[in-house]
């Protein structure tokens, strides 16, 4: 059978900030300009989670949406959605959360419930604004 890809998308709305801190102050803002914000600043993330794998023979479907949603909500969503990614979200303690380290911790917390549905993780694209988004294929 021939491999195939399925994407899934979730949201969620989380802030962060982006700073060194053994960098001053003046270096963080000219650097990252205000999303170095001492105050922190927030996005409304769009998370595409593509998986594939071969098409089941009775429903022809490489994973059940369903479930590939609810593991992306059990195992990411409900850990970011109007989180501080910094402060609040457990698997980006000691990470500086770029939009490249977070694509990367999202792989890593799904990709074993991914396989526990019968299919692989290809991609996770993690979208931060209309222009911006980063992919992550895996190691």
């Amino acid at each position: 059978m021939a491999i195939v890809h399925i994407t899934r998308r979730e949201r969620f709305s989380a802030a962060h900030k982006l700073s060194r801190p053994d960098w001053s102050t003046e270096k963080n803002m000219e650097v990252f300009g205000k999303c170095a914000n001492p105050n922190w600043h927030g996005h409304n993330y769009d998370l595409w989670v593509t998986v594939k794998g071969e098409q089941d023979a009775d429903t022809s479907f490489v994973t059940d949406l369903s479930a590939l949603s609810a593991v992306i909500k059990e195992h990411v969503i409900r850990h970011c959605d109007h989180k501080n990614l910094d402060l609040d979200v457990p698997f980006m303690k000691g990470r500086y959360s770029s939009t490249e380290n977070l694509a990367i911790a999202i792989w890593e917390q799904l990709d074993a419930p991914v396989k526990a549905l019968g299919c692989a993780l290809h991609r996770v694209m993690v979208q931060e604004t209309e222009n911006n988004y980063v992919e992550y294929f895996g190691h």
